[in-house]
């Protein structure tokens, strides 16, 4: 039987190195075919959004193989912060996750150790699983670990308040600022762009850089993604696979009135 080894994570190594700003494009229609079109449009990732996404893990599951066609880095994004979502992920294939909902380091430590097979984590060990090619990374229990990139997600006032707590979570890779959550928990929802919202957002990537760790984001206002990349955000989504179809229906539509 054929061997193969874990896969680099690409994406792991240039988020942490900070050599160049990384764009991706989010996932949220469960197409496969409009998948495959976004994971080959030049982008360094694409993330699969089980959080907010009608995605179920079958979903999850086809979307990563769907993305694993195309030449871009592939993130996934679980709905909440508990070890059996997670180990769904990982085992289907995800090898970085963006997340959500991490307000304290005791959130952060139980994402780390979802993540991670022991002794560094409590990740369930079960080696046939689609990460490990069913069986034929025959090391992929104690090999995994490196290759998988952890990202809490900050998205409320008292996570922007434990920022360094959180950075300091050993197996933390990078923060995630969720800009729409934030502002909602700072009295502004719907307004993520308000001036107060954006200061917090600078001053949080500031606070993480002073930590050591490297900065992601999103929007899809592409003037608002450039801006958070001049406040120093290192990875930033700039579109998802509806808004993009949403807009351009729109825009052929226009063009014949």
């Amino acid at each position: 039987m054929p061997e193969f080894s874990v896969p680099v994570n690409r994406l792991k190594a240039d988020l942490l190195a900070r050599r160049r700003k990384l764009t991706g494009l989010w996932l949220a229609l469960g197409s496969e075919p409009a998948t495959e079109i976004c994971a080959d449009a030049g982008f360094d990732f694409v993330c699969v959004d089980g959080e907010h996404a009608p995605l179920d893990q079958d979903l999850v599951r086809r979307q990563l193989a769907a993305a694993e066609l195309g030449s871009t880095s592939i993130v996934a994004r679980p709905p909440v912060n508990e070890a059996w979502v997670i180990k769904q992920m990982l085992d289907s294939g995800a090898q970085t996750l963006i997340i959500p909902m991490v307000d304290t380091p005791e959130q952060a430590e139980a994402a780390v150790a979802a993540c991670l097979y022991p002794p560094q984590g409590i990740r369930g060990a079960a080696g046939a699983v689609r990460a490990a090619r069913y069986g034929r990374i025959r090391d992929y229990l104690t090999a995994a670990n490196p290759e998988i990139c952890i990202i809490p997600q900050v998205e409320t006032a008292l996570a922007v308040e434990n920022i360094e707590a959180i950075c300091a979570v050993p197996g933390v890779d990078a923060i995630f600022i969720g800009p729409s959550d934030l502002s909602a928990s700072m009295g502004f929802t719907g307004r993520s762009t308000a001036p107060e919202v954006e200061e917090v957002i600078q001053s949080a990537i500031a606070r993480i850089h002073a930590c050591g760790k490297p900065v992601s984001t999103l929007s899809f206002d592409a003037t608002v993604a450039k801006r958070y990349m001049d406040y120093g955000a290192d990875m930033v989504a700039v579109g998802s696979d509806s808004t993009l179809l949403m807009k351009a229906a729109a825009d052929l539509r226009r063009s014949f009135d």
